[in-house]
């Protein structure tokens, strides 16, 4: 995948968010609000559970589902990053050597447990999170935050890194176009034009964000982001929130799988 294309592909989670579901419609603080009520919920659990965890799938299920997102994209991107969750729960099963059974006898050490446990949480997390921003897009999340009382400041940063991303590599992806047109085979892919590559995108990044600051400062900004855009809480905002604030609640402090498993058992035996 050529840098053009990977440019593309971020920008691409940007434009889902700009779709006409019932997802999409949702009021963004409900969504922010839910989203981090899932969060907290799906990290408060022991780090030996996995079965209780599979009903929280269903969450991330429904929003790709009703709000119309590529699975396949939203996976892709979740695996890109899971090297890091891999990485931090690999050593469980040496260093948790504790033997657990399973089925009629059979032990299995609870370092897996944690370790499958790691994963699943971070498979629920990242992939929602990316479905806040397909089916709301950045800013729009940013402002929910304003207007749920965090600070301007932090808000302000969050849509200054967001928004300059695209800038920073619109940069870069320039330099990249000139290097090319002036290699031939494999001259310029050494490590020297790399290091002077990095160099000339500092210097054009600084230069860039002064003159951007400048320009904001000339049209009146004080630190705030203001928007035209008024969000409006209706009764299908509503209830949204409160079905999957019970459904996190229900899953959390009650066995809900185990009391669906005796039931199951029940009815084939």
């Amino acid at each position: 995948m050529t840098f053009d294309e990977k440019y593309y592909n971020i920008g691409f989670l940007d434009q889902l968010s700009y779709k006409n579901t019932i997802v999409h419609r949702l009021d963004p603080r409900a969504k922010v609000i839910i989203t981090l009520l899932f969060l907290f919920t799906v990290i408060s659990f022991p780090k030996y559970e996995i079965v209780a965890l599979l009903p929280f799938f269903l969450y991330p299920v429904l929003l790709m589902t009703l709000g119309e997102i590529p699975f396949m994209f939203i996976f892709k991107k979740v695996v890109f990053v899971s090297p890091f969750a891999v990485f931090i729960g690999i050593f469980n099963p040496l260093l948790d050597s504790g033997q657990v059974s399973i089925f009629h006898g059979f032990m299995i050490s609870a370092g897996w447990f944690s370790f499958f446990s790691i994963l699943i949480k971070f498979t629920l997390t990242v992939s929602t999170a990316l479905l806040l921003i397909a089916t709301t897009s950045f800013p729009n999340v940013c402002h929910a935050l304003r207007q749920l009382g965090l600070p301007s400041l932090f808000v302000s940063q969050l849509l200054f890194l967001y928004r300059y991303i695209f800038v920073l590599m619109e940069e870069t992806m320039r330099i990249v176009r000139a290097r090319n047109m002036r290699s031939y085979e494999k001259r310029g892919h050494g490590i020297r034009v790399f290091v002077r590559i990095i160099g000339i995108l500092f210097l054009r990044t600084v230069e860039r964000a002064e003159r951007i600051y400048f320009a904001m400062l000339s049209r009146g900004f004080q630190g705030d982001m203001p928007t035209l855009k008024r969000f409006h809480f209706s009764r299908g905002d509503l209830g949204f929130a409160v079905f999957f604030i019970v459904f996190l609640f229900i899953f959390r402090f009650y066995p809900a799988t185990e009391i669906l498993g005796r039931f199951v058992q029940g009815v084939f035996s």
